[in-house]
């Protein structure tokens, strides 16, 4: 098993997903990782690993590389939004590399509308003890978030 590098897909300071106000998040139901509160201005959205587009909608999307899968989630309840915070780059199906754009995203829009605009970075589906080398404090986007040190083949 070979260990994955998850970048951060945008600007921020990192919070614990306990933190995340939606409980599927902050009880890690859908898996560990971490998440960011976002510098308040569009930003460029990146794709956090090497792999395909399986999910692209404005709010969120998941790539994976075989059986490993990480998920990005913009804001919390943003889907309410109808993508009007966000504007696609990439296209679903798309493969990307770590570091590549998917989107363009403003968290100033989604606040204005009430919502929480913390972003989970989460394995999706992976162990609690899967994640490592948890990145502090500020993060750039691009910028190393975590290890993902079990990689699943199929």
């Amino acid at each position: 098993m070979s260990p994955v590098v998850v970048t951060a897909p945008l600007t921020g300071l990192i919070v614990p997903l306990s933190e995340v106000p939606d409980p599927v998040f902050a009880q890690r139901l859908v898996g560990p990782g971490l998440a960011i509160s976002p510098t308040p201005q569009r930003q460029t959205i990146l794709s956090p690993i090497d792999g395909r587009l399986l999910k692209l909608k404005p709010h969120a999307f998941i790539v994976a590389e075989g059986r490993t899968a990480v998920l990005v989630h913009l804001g919390i309840d943003t889907v309410l939004l109808d993508g009007a915070a966000s504007s696609l780059i990439a296209v679903e199906k798309q493969i990307v590399r770590a570091g590549e754009p998917i989107m363009f995203w403003d968290p100033i829009l989604v606040e204005a509308a009430g919502l929480s605009a913390i972003c989970p970075v989460v394995a999706l589906d992976a162990p609690a003890d899967a994640v490592a080398d948890l990145a502090h404090g500020e993060v750039v986007a691009g910028a190393e978030l975590f290890t993902w040190r079990e990689r699943i083949y199929g």
